[in-house]
């Protein structure tokens, strides 16, 4: 599971570009829940989300199902054709009611070449993703089941992005949230209930409110 941080990349505004660029590319809208490609499909198109969120994840030939990333506004994601990977290795599902521009293979490696403040802003972000997944792995193995929750939640806010943090995020599914950092849905629900009596978050017919002070859950050694 990703978590959002401070990354030090550059303030470029991909959605103004692709926007105003003449990039050939669709939007397409997703309900929740709704699959955006699977495992196995062909890899001839790269997504930017413009709202909403999406979850890849990853089946086993056994059927276990791992979390590989949470995905929000501003994201790059099934860009791995553009590096001859020919088939998806993750299913990517929509978390929440989600916008994206889908780019073709052939029109993203086009306006990557011919576009330097582009290129240099994806491999900007794509770098800075590669050490957020290594974090992550990290966290799972050794951090509580309290920090983790609270580095999921945090990433689903947008917390620590150059975006302004949504503080009220449609709420995950207890077993999407519990694979994302390793618990059983039990487990997580008295978290939550706990984060709740202690003011981090609040329920409401919306979704969840993360409030500010959830992020001493995860600066607290």
């Amino acid at each position: 599971m990703e978590a959002k941080r401070t990354t030090g990349i550059n303030p470029f505004d991909a959605q103004a570009f692709l926007d105003s660029a003449g990039v050939a590319r669709e939007v397409a809208a997703y309900r929740r829940s709704e699959v955006i490609f699977s495992q196995g499909d062909a890899g001839d198109s790269v997504f930017y989300i413009q709202t909403g969120g999406v979850k890849l994840s990853a089946v086993s030939t056994a059927g276990r199902e791992a979390i590989v990333a949470i995905l929000g506004p501003g994201d790059f994601f099934g860009e791995g054709g553009l590096a001859e990977q020919s088939v998806r290795k993750t299913t990517a599902t929509a978390l929440t009611p989600t916008t994206a521009l889908v780019i073709g293979k052939a029109e993203m490696i086009r306006v990557l070449r011919a576009e330097h403040a582009l290129s240099d802003h994806f491999i900007a972000y794509m770098l800075s993703r590669n050490i957020r997944i290594e974090e992550d792995l990290i966290d799972q193995l050794f951090n509580s089941t309290d920090k983790s929750l609270a580095r999921a939640l945090l990433l689903l806010a947008r917390y620590g992005t150059k975006y302004k943090p949504d503080r009220v995020v449609p709420r995950a599914s207890l077993a999407t949230l519990a694979s994302t950092v390793g618990a059983t849905p039990a487990r997580l629900s008295a978290v939550l209930e706990r984060f709740t009596r202690r003011g981090f978050i609040e329920e409401n017919p919306a979704g969840l409110t993360i409030n500010t002070s959830l992020l001493s859950v995860v600066l607290h050694d």
